[in-house]
């Protein structure tokens, strides 16, 4: 029988790595005069220099609010005009295709709580129906 052994991590959680703890003892006390030199460099030009003053200062943003006022969905037409809606704003540009496909996720949503309402009125209404031909039948 082969014997078993258990993963263990080769640092604890938390620590850093020997290369990284170097480097941040290279670097410091010398962070501000760097800053400096780089912001130096990007005003001479430097692409390199200016890009990375710009990605420091004005990171990417992963995603921003979406102003795009849809309308009230409460019926499967009013979902099917929102989803339209979408895809009209996509292709004028005023939202990314991402920014569609994610606004077509929460419509899509949105019908599936539809349904679960519509699906829950029905039996409802069909436990209403049994109950009162039980009642009614003596």
């Amino acid at each position: 029988m082969a014997e078993r052994h258990q993963w263990q991590p080769g640092r604890p959680a938390g620590s850093r790595n020997k290369t990284t703890l170097l480097l941040e003892a290279l670097l410091e006390g010398e962070g501000e005069k760097l800053i400096r030199k780089a912001v130096e460099l990007a005003k001479q030009g430097d692409p390199h220099a200016l890009r990375l003053c710009l990605e420091r200062l004005l990171p990417a943003r992963r995603e921003r609010t979406i102003d795009l006022p849809l309308p009230e969905t409460k019926t499967a037409r009013d979902v099917s005009m929102a989803l339209a809606y979408v895809l009209q704003a996509v292709g004028e540009g005023r939202i990314t295709p991402g920014e569609g496909q994610t606004m077509a996720g929460i419509i899509e949503s949105q019908t599936r709580l539809l349904e679960a309402a519509d699906h829950d009125r029905r039996i409802e209404e069909l436990e209403k129906a049994v109950g009162q031909d039980k009642g009614g039948r003596r």
